[in-house]
């Protein structure tokens, strides 16, 4: 599976720290687009460098206007993309159409291609903007997913907590896991 995943300088390192983590446990290596602002706030959240966490984990990074990268052309056929954390930002040029760097780019052809595109939008509290955003994104064919985790199965750690969210953007995407859910007897 072809996954992309974009992160932007929203605040929410740790909800791509954990996709990213899930995914590779998956054997699903994704390639990352990140935003100006986002290896700034990942210091900032994570105490680390991220390209650094990338490199050590073989995860290939493209840079913000490395229009060379395959995500960036319908032609080569990716099968996904999140945007983990997603900023209203991010969301109101994707809502629009603005592909002025990479990130946004691979998200128009998500969109263009009828792929999966899922939007972990971080912000709150919402404006009518940023709902008017969402909503076009949601008319235009991406999932909204705000980071907003659930407690059915009584989390005890961040981790737990953050990995709900996670789960559901996997599901989206289409990668399995192991995650407990709704009904499942604890």
């Amino acid at each position: 599976m072809k996954v992309v995943l974009g992160i932007t300088g929203a605040s929410g390192s740790i909800y791509a720290k954990s996709t990213i983590e899930a995914l590779l446990a998956a054997r699903v290596r994704p390639s990352v687009v990140l935003s100006s602002t986002a290896a700034e706030v990942w210091t900032q959240e994570m105490d680390g460098d991220l390209r650094e966490y990338l490199a050590g984990r073989d995860v290939p990074v493209f840079a913000g206007r490395d229009y060379r990268a395959p995500f960036a052309s319908g032609s080569a056929q990716w099968d996904a993309m999140a945007i983990v954390p997603c900023s209203m930002s991010t969301v109101a040029k994707v809502a629009h159409g603005i592909s002025d760097d990479l990130l946004t780019r691979a998200a128009d052809v998500m969109l263009k291609e009828r792929r999966k595109l899922v939007l972990v939008a971080r912000e709150t509290p919402l404006s009518a903007i940023h709902l008017e955003n969402m909503l076009a994104v949601t008319r235009a064919g991406a999932v909204v997913l705000p980071a907003m985790p659930s407690f059915y199965h009584r989390p005890s750690t961040v981790d737990e907590v953050v990995f709900t969210v996670v789960a559901r953007i996997l599901d989206h995407i289409g990668v399995e896991h192991r995650a407990a859910r709704w009904g499942d007897k604890s």
